[in-house]
């Protein structure tokens, strides 16, 4: 399943995608399920249930069916308690930086106030001209744990999603430290949906990741690569503080991002920034211009 969280200029409602352009709101198919994916990871049955019921089904008459082009996708998840990333979990981006490979995860967050919508825009500003972006896979969490076992940790996913890591790089090396230039507004893009583990191989692994800026290749990868993996990440992040349902973690990028090239580029106002991920989906998000 494909799942969303979406707004036709109201409040927020979790939906599925049915096809490329039908959607299914779920509150209008039962209005007695929780609000939000926090809640509804609880009841996946009942979700599953309602997207066999409706599945197939092509038009767009009426609740609860719409179609996907009359509404705005949004962060599928709005409100995470946390953002969990991971540095240098790519050989290729570890080699490109000329560091060494990390000997465990090495782990860093985000502020939750960065995400930002499929083709919702990448803001930058005079001063932020030194703006990178970097293509990651994103497991979001379904069911809270603590010191989860590597051998339970699919137990506790609910999807993945394309996520887009934009990064101040002049804020990350001077502060030699990585929050305040990895969570400037706009920069945490994800989306358009996430999908769930049902619809990919064990633990997301061989899918290719790519990224490109104005329909240049910039990164190239695949999920097999990481030096992580997925279940390792979910058990060494929850080894001492407890995941909750609708948690998000970054698994890392593959070589190619602008800062390490040479010369070194960095995004401009009229780009736009595409991260595709084999049989997750496709994250685009212009590049824009704005005043403090």
């Amino acid at each position: 399943m494909k799942l969303i969280t979406y707004t036709q200029g109201a409040d927020p409602r979790p939906g599925l995608v049915l096809d490329n352009q039908v959607g299914l709101d779920l509150l209008a198919a039962d209005p007695t399920l929780p609000g939000n994916w926090h809640g509804l990871f609880a009841v996946m049955d009942r979700v599953s249930a309602l997207h066999e019921q409706h599945a197939g089904q092509t038009g767009t008459t009426g609740l609860p069916l719409f179609n996907l082009d009359d509404v705005r996708l949004l962060p599928p998840i709005l409100t995470p308690q946390k953002i969990i990333a991971v540095g240098r979990n790519y050989r290729a981006h570890a080699a490109e930086q000329n560091r060494p490979v990390p000997a465990a995860p090495m782990l860093f967050s985000k502020a939750p106030s960065c995400l930002q919508r499929h083709e919702g825009p990448i803001e930058i500003t005079d001063e932020l001209d030194r703006v990178d972006a970097e293509a990651e896979l994103a497991v979001v969490i379904g069911k809270s744990g603590r010191a989860i076992a590597r051998a339970d940790a699919a137990d506790h996913i609910a999807g993945y999603m394309c996520f887009n890591d934009v990064s101040d790089r002049t804020a990350q090396q001077a502060d030699k430290q990585f929050f305040r230039g990895k969570s400037i507004d706009t920069g945490g893009p994800c989306g358009p949906w996430i999908v769930t583990p049902d619809e990919l191989p064990p633990l997301a692994s061989d899918l290719a990741i790519t990224c490109r800026w104005n329909g240049k290749v910039m990164q190239e990868g695949n999920t097999r690569d990481l030096i992580f993996p997925v279940d390792e990440l979910v058990a060494h992040t929850s080894s001492n503080m407890t995941l909750l349902p609708g948690d998000i973690i970054a698994t890392g990028t593959p070589s190619g991002v602008g800062v390490f090239r040479e010369p070194p580029v960095f995004l401009r106002p009229g780009d736009v920034v595409e991260v595709e991920i084999e049989k997750v989906g496709l994250l685009r998000n212009p590049v824009v211009n704005r005043s403090r």
